[in-house]
């Protein structure tokens, strides 16, 4: 019914049924994970009015117990969605419906997913820092990609009077592009949404 995916590892399906309405995966090594995507398979659909709710557990380095953090959920309407757990802080775990489910291994988290009512669903808070799509983080990323570029661009520059003829080579001047990076930084300050345009 369920997938959980990893960058870098196998895709699991393999999620074991610890109630009839829970299903976990076990992720080890979750130290060296920054996001998780659950999804359906597109087998088993949710019954009429239900979702699952995704929650991750990872041992508290205090008692070595589980502690659960409600990430958000997936529905038919919604099968899919991606958390980033990088960021989730050790003991800051809340009410959960998995019980005592836990894998025991001290270097081993789990993904569960809880099948609930839509609207016992979003009422629920997920954790803050479980979010990655957001607007902010684009920008973030476009800034950063064009600051790359540039500096990558730059580093092949060179002097009129050290260049070299070659017919086949095209030539831009460093400047057109200093121009353009410096008119979308101003375009992105103006209007963060202008590139939708």
């Amino acid at each position: 019914m369920f997938g959980c995916l990893v960058a870098g590892r196998l895709v699991q399906t393999d999620a074991v049924q610890v109630s009839p309405d829970k299903f976990v995966f076990n992720l080890p090594d979750y130290e060296n994970v920054n996001h998780v995507v659950v999804f359906m398979l597109g087998t088993v659909p949710f019954p009429a009015g239900m979702g699952g709710a995704v929650y991750f557990s990872f041992p508290d380095p205090a008692s070595g117990g589980p502690v659960w953090q409600l990430l958000g959920f997936i529905t038919n309407d919604k099968p899919s969605a991606i958390f980033k757990i990088s960021g989730l802080k050790a003991g800051e775990g809340g009410a959960h419906p998995f019980g005592a489910a836990s894998s025991g291994s001290p270097s081993a988290a789990q993904v569960g997913v809880s099948v609930e009512a839509l609207e016992q669903l979003v009422q629920q808070i997920p954790v803050s820092s479980a979010a990655v799509s957001t607007v902010d983080s684009f920008l973030q990323f476009t800034q950063k990609m064009l600051d790359s570029f540039y500096n990558f661009a730059s580093s092949f520059a060179v002097s009129q009077a050290h260049m070299t003829p070659n017919p086949g080579e095209t030539f831009i001047p460093s400047s057109c592009i200093l121009r353009w990076y410096e008119n979308f930084q101003r375009r992105m300050a103006q209007n963060p949404n202008f590139w939708k345009n």
